[in-house]
């Protein structure tokens, strides 16, 4: 066997068992948190808590099931390839969440603690979410209703998926109240926002997309004093109708003051436009 292949074997181990130890604690959080407080974001999550309080439905079993059926269709819709990543987690979360079921128990957290609860707990989804993607698998689920809906309808994902977590969220009001689903919505927001940082990183750099009619002192500036390259293109202005260059640049997160002071000072009428840069490759 070649190096390359043990080195592809070694990364796949880690990677399902990093897998294998996220279900566990998403597991324990559905546990510690979620259910023992009602709080109902959405997913299949949200709604095995909403069954377990109507007909008394044993969660794992429920949703095992549930993620099960999903799978079966998405193998018909997406394919095998989209839809076996999520296979592992479909089966090992539902068992995590049978064996971790009397956690709850030796919970730390009062009752008047629930805002504290929902902070954390969100946090806790989105570090799961996050690195469950980034690993390259899926969790399944909801989100593979929304993958299945914008291939056969072309729908947006995102729009689809807040649609099916709505109607879960307005569920889950009439059956705990107003209270245990604003809570859910907090975890919704805390989660998404966690696994963004997750898949795509803390920018370390912004990316400056800079008009001024003092050009060549701005270039200067940023190329002899600040040190960082430049790009200059041409842009339509639709004030006079003609072209006009502008000025792009990456610089570090370090150097933002610095850069937006220093043009202000060369053109106080400067327009610039400021966004996160997570990737940087090659050189201009």
């Amino acid at each position: 066997m070649s190096g390359r292949k043990k080195k592809k074997i070694i990364k796949n181990i880690f990677r399902y068992m990093a897998l294998v130890f996220l279900m566990f604690i998403a597991a324990i959080n559905y546990n510690l948190f979620l259910n023992p407080n009602n709080i109902i974001s959405g997913g299949g999550n949200g709604i095995s808590i909403i069954l377990q309080e109507l007909f008394s439905i044993d969660p794992a079993t429920f949703i095992l099931i549930m993620n099960s059926t999903i799978l079966i269709f998405s193998f018909f819709v997406l394919g095998v390839e989209k839809s076996s990543s999520s296979i592992v987690a479909i089966l090992i979360y539902p068992f995590f969440v049978s064996i971790t079921s009397g956690i709850s128990s030796i919970s730390f957290l009062q009752a008047n603690d629930s805002l504290l609860i929902g902070i954390f707990s969100g946090i806790i989804s989105g570090f799961v979410i996050g690195t469950v993607c980034k690993i390259g698998f899926s969790q399944g689920g909801i989100i593979q209703i929304s993958q299945m809906i914008n291939k056969m309808f072309n729908f947006s994902i995102a729009k689809v998926n807040f649609v099916i977590n709505s109607v879960i969220l307005l569920c889950g009001v009439f059956v705990f109240g107003l209270s245990s689903s604003l809570l859910g919505i907090v975890v919704l927001f805390i989660s998404s926002l966690v696994a963004d940082k997750i898949i795509l990183g803390i920018s370390s750099n912004k990316s400056f997309m800079i008009l001024t009619s003092e050009e060549e002192l701005v270039k200067e500036f940023i190329v002899k004093k600040l040190g960082h390259g430049v790009t200059v293109f041409m842009v339509d202005d639709k004030d006079s109708k003609k072209k006009r260059k502008a000025i792009m640049t990456v610089i570090p997160t370090r150097d933002y003051y610095k850069l937006t002071d220093g043009v202000k000072k060369i053109d106080k009428d400067v327009f610039f436009v400021v966004t996160d840069s997570y990737q940087l490759e090659g050189g201009f």
